[in-house]
């Protein structure tokens, strides 16, 4: 399965908040004696669902997609994390509420869903992930029941804290007239591979069949 990050709107504003978290709110250059860039980079990870991986359908028919076979169509929502970014390693504890809905609400019913919980380096490669699972209980007549998961994820503080270099170059002050004032000091490639080298994700998700995954690409 690819993850791509799909991160929650609270904790990536936009691509720099997502990279320099801390952004001002009226972003995330101030003129004050000159240009700089204010935001202060944090070693707690940003948090969010894989793209794609978010809502779970299962069917009544084995190999449906048919609305009319649906048997159960479940969310995971508000995910939270719980970081320290004093503390050393990183430790980044998430919570998040996994919502279920079934078609047929007669008898009472235990639902156990699959999820996993991975760490994420840069945008791209997968340095750790894990799986668990989560039960909802219905009671008779009941087409909705919701539960509570989580997972914690432990990251190395060196490796999450930006070179002293690089972080200087971003934060600089910037006059106005000089040449490089209104330049984002993140289009410099160099500049770019250190923040995404030291940039880690915690990414939540369902833990989808190949046939489930389609189905919400598609729908």
């Amino acid at each position: 399965m690819h993850f791509r990050p799909r991160l929650m709107p609270v904790l990536a504003a936009g691509t720099a908040c997502a990279l320099l978290a801390g952004c001002s709110g009226k972003g995330e250059l101030v003129v004050d004696e000159g240009v700089g860039i204010t935001a202060v980079r944090s070693t707690c990870p940003a948090v969010g669902i894989a793209n794609g991986t978010g809502d779970m359908t299962t069917f009544r028919v084995p190999g449906s997609s048919d609305a009319k076979d649906i048997d159960l169509v479940a969310a995971i929502t508000e995910v939270r994390p719980s970081c320290d970014e004093k503390a050393s390693p990183v430790q980044s504890h998430v919570t998040f509420k996994v919502q279920v809905r079934r078609a047929d609400a007669h008898g009472a019913r235990d639902v156990t869903l699959p999820y996993f919980f991975t760490v994420m380096r840069g945008g791209r490669v997968v340095i750790a992930k894990s799986l668990g699972s989560a039960t909802v209980h219905f009671a008779d007549g009941q087409d909705r029941a919701e539960t509570t998961a989580d997972g914690t994820a432990t990251i190395d503080k060196k490796e999450a804290t930006l070179d002293r270099a690089i972080h200087d170059r971003i934060v600089r002050p910037r006059k106005s007239g000089e040449a490089d004032a209104a330049i984002d000091p993140l289009a410099d490639p160099a500049v770019l591979a250190a923040v995404n080298k030291a940039t880690f994700e915690v990414l939540v998700g369902f833990q989808l069949s190949d046939a489930q995954l389609g189905y919400n690409v598609t729908r």
